[in-house]
């Protein structure tokens, strides 16, 4: 599992110019899966995410968490993270699982997600989406399990 973690002030998200979730200062969470994920590998990631500290505290350092700040989270499925675009000028992507295998990995992390946090916002699983956002920092970080 690969999970892109874009600090925000906003992200917006629709579907054919439809709008489907928005948060306000938080994460934005790119998640992708490849054959051998489990719901542990999803429990692990959702479980650094919540409790990385990439928000400043009163003395301007990365200490504080999304809880310590209260901000909010959207997961969005991204089977693109697992393209190799090493080899020719299209990216393979025979790495990224595969629809039957990412969908149930990708209900679980947002679950995950929502049972440790209450509310989230999410993507549409499989949709062409269109997200707008402002990242903070600006801070991206990539975790990998």
């Amino acid at each position: 599992m690969r999970a892109i973690v874009q600090r925000v002030n906003y992200a917006k998200l629709t579907v054919e110019g439809e709008p489907i979730s928005q948060i306000g200062e938080g994460y934005l969470v790119l998640v992708g899966y490849t054959d051998g994920d489990t719901q542990e590998t999803c429990r692990y990631i959702v479980d650094r995410i919540i409790g990385m500290r990439i928000f400043k505290d009163d003395n301007n350092k990365l200490n504080k968490t999304l809880s310590d700040v209260g901000g909010e989270v959207m997961v969005v499925s991204n089977f693109t993270l697992y393209g190799n675009a090493f080899s020719g000028r299209r990216p393979d992507f025979s790495k990224s699982a595969k629809f039957d295998v990412a969908k149930p990995l990708y209900d679980f992390t947002v679950e995950e997600f929502r049972r440790r946090l209450g509310k989230i916002a999410t993507g549409v699983f499989g949709a062409h989406m269109h997200i707008d956002m402002s990242n903070d920092g600006p801070i991206t970080m990539i975790l990998e399990k």
